[in-house]
């Protein structure tokens, strides 16, 4: 008679720097886009949670923004989410980009801080050199104490598995804390407030998408088509203008763009309509931070 394994559970924190591939990683475990990515640091700004389930296991990762040094209210909100991301964990991923020529002394302060196992993930092994990124890997391991090194590719899957399968031994025996069919905890005007700000990064430049937060005001689900009001938040008045674009052409095209992901999200027909507000230097404001959802 075969011995039936025992199911195991557990979190796990995905921490590193901006652009380190963090939010690749766990959509390509998932099999399924949970995290907005983009190729602009800082895209992810709260905790995303996804939730890995087979028969026997059920991991929970825990996505969080780029560890920086934080210099408005808004940064420091998204730190906070790393620093109990980091708390909440069983074990923690440290996504490492060995292309990086800035050194990873933040992050290492921040994770070599608690007694947890550290797995080192070193990413972008698509395009990486070997050596340097063996070299960089033994830098880090030289600086705090690593479980084990992982040589991954998030984008086109390489070494996933093993870090997965690795992952499942380093889990405690426990029951699901989900149901297996759930792939995050997030609700939909969540995800489709993630998805406008995605198209934000992609469509604008220099400060705007950094400047701005979206706000899902009403989301009416009918039969055949979902109605959705949303609020693009910007941080000064010129940025209004930016964004509605010469005779609002380009909030026409973010609204198109925007509506397509949507669709392509949540499987139905979407009727989408975007507003821009104006709330003075929302960023630095701690009660604007909160009220817009961050640091929660």
């Amino acid at each position: 008679m075969s011995e039936t394994k025992p199911h195991k559970s557990g979190y796990v924190a995905i921490i590193g720097k901006p652009n380190a591939g963090k939010s690749t990683l766990m959509n390509y475990i998932l099999g399924s886009k949970i995290s907005i990515t983009t190729h602009k640091a800082q895209t992810t700004r709260h905790q995303i949670v996804g939730i890995f389930s087979d028969d026997d296991t059920q991991i929970v990762f825990l996505d969080t923004p780029g560890v920086i040094s934080p210099k408005y209210e808004l940064q420091k909100a998204m730190m906070k989410t790393v620093e109990r991301a980091r708390s909440d964990a069983d074990l923690i991923l440290f996504i490492h980009d060995p292309t990086d020529k800035h050194p990873t002394d933040d992050v290492i302060k921040l994770i070599s801080s608690i007694n947890k196992p550290v797995y080192l993930v070193v990413n972008k092994m698509d395009f990486a050199d070997q050596e340097k990124a063996e070299l960089s890997a033994s830098e880090i391991q030289e600086k705090m104490k690593i479980h084990s090194v992982h040589y991954v590719s998030a984008t086109a899957g390489t070494g996933v598995n093993e870090l997965m399968e690795e992952i499942r031994t380093g889990l405690l025996p426990g029951p699901p804390f989900y149901p297996k069919e759930d792939l995050s905890e997030h609700p939909v005007r969540f995800f489709v407030s993630e998805l406008v700000r995605e198209q934000i990064f992609l469509q604008f430049h220099q400060e705007i998408p950094y400047s701005c937060t979206v706000e899902v005001v009403s989301y009416d689900a009918d039969l055949d088509i979902d109605r959705i009001h949303a609020d693009i938040i910007v941080n000064q008045k010129s940025q209004k203008g930016m964004l509605i674009g010469k005779g609002g052409s380009a909030i026409k095209e973010l609204g198109i763009q925007s509506r397509e992901s949507i669709e392509e999200f949540i499987g139905k027909q979407v009727y989408l309509e975007l507003h821009v507000k104006v709330r003075e230097k929302w960023r630095e404001k701690e009660g604007w931070v909160r009220n817009l959802g961050y640091g929660k």
